[in-house]
């Protein structure tokens, strides 16, 4: 895209190389988020993940000779994004996959745009234009197509752990909207973007691990290279290549567009698990997947706002 139509459209080369990225690399991470259920329990599971990845986001603010000291303000923000995002969404979203598909999840997820447009509305008075509620409305029915999918490949009596399934992970959505707005806030927009990250994860590593505790007591780590290496996987790629990348896009495009990339993650998933795990298109699915990019290109080709 040239340098004008990037300034017509609101997306710079950065934005659009930045946002498949993110849906690339997210797009894998279902698949071993899936594959780690069942070596440790799930507190210990995701500690793990953030423990390894904070190791990595601080090694890469020091490579690029960014300062990691911390102000109460900053220090207040950090504690808050680890709660909401390294703790609490992703302490969700791994019990979710514990009693539904992987598929399932992604797609649940991919209504991250609606909650972070509207916090972004209330809290920091972002505007929604009508391409982006338009955009918002084709890709919502997309998205329920390929959740009536995932709903009739469950078995009938599986019925109640698809709806505990479903329910956790509107939780673990509403937790990362929560911290999505506050990188996108006044405050967030004043930090260092790695730093912070790096921050955020060393203190959701830390509440991961006291809550591991009082569920679950001390850890018993497995000595599975497929575990070692699917952690590695989620922390390096899924968390320290990627979370710079997507909170960097909140603050150039907003949180509402930037949350766009779930609506793609899970189509990317799809394709994926199409390869490694035998999954098997319908008419329905493909239709759901059409439509929801679909309503991702009518969203994003609006100008910035």
């Amino acid at each position: 895209m040239s340098g004008e139509a990037a300034s017509k459209s609101g997306f710079s080369t950065q934005d659009i190389l930045g946002f498949a990225t993110v849906c690339l690399m997210w797009g894998s991470t279902w698949l071993v988020i899936k594959d780690q259920i069942g070596f440790l329990p799930i507190g210990w599971t995701v500690t793990a993940r953030f423990t390894m990845a904070a190791a990595g986001m601080f090694l890469l603010a020091r490579l690029r000779g960014e300062d990691l000291s911390l102000n109460r303000q900053s220090a207040l923000l950090a504690l808050a994004v680890g709660l909401l995002q390294f703790c609490g969404n992703f302490q969700f979203v791994y019990r979710a996959e514990h009693y539904v598909t992987s598929g399932l999840v992604a797609v649940m997820y991919a209504l991250l745009m609606a909650p972070n447009a509207l916090l972004a509305r209330i809290f920091l008075g972002a505007r929604m234009t009508g391409r982006f509620l338009a955009g918002t409305g084709v890709a919502v029915i997309g998205i329920a197509l390929l959740m009536v999918q995932e709903y009739r490949n469950a078995p009938p009596s599986a019925a109640m752990d698809v709806a505990l399934g479903v329910g956790f992970a509107i939780a673990g959505t509403l937790c990362a909207s929560f911290a999505n707005v506050l990188q996108a806030s006044p405050i967030g927009r004043r930090q260092a973007v790695v730093p912070l990250i790096a921050w955020s994860m060393l203190f959701g590593a830390a509440i991961d691990a006291v809550l591991a505790i009082f569920l679950h007591g001390a850890p018993v780590l497995p000595a599975s290279p497929r575990f070692w290496g699917g952690v590695a996987w989620l922390a390096i790629m899924g968390s320290v290549v990627t979370f710079p990348v997507y909170f960097s896009l909140i603050r150039s495009i907003g949180p509402g567009r930037a949350a766009y990339s779930n609506a793609v993650v899970p189509i990317v998933a799809m394709a994926l698990s199409t390869f490694f795990e035998g999954y098997h298109w319908t008419a329905l699915t493909a239709v759901g997947a059409v439509v929801t990019l679909s309503g991702v290109l009518i969203a994003l080709s609006g100008r910035k706002g």
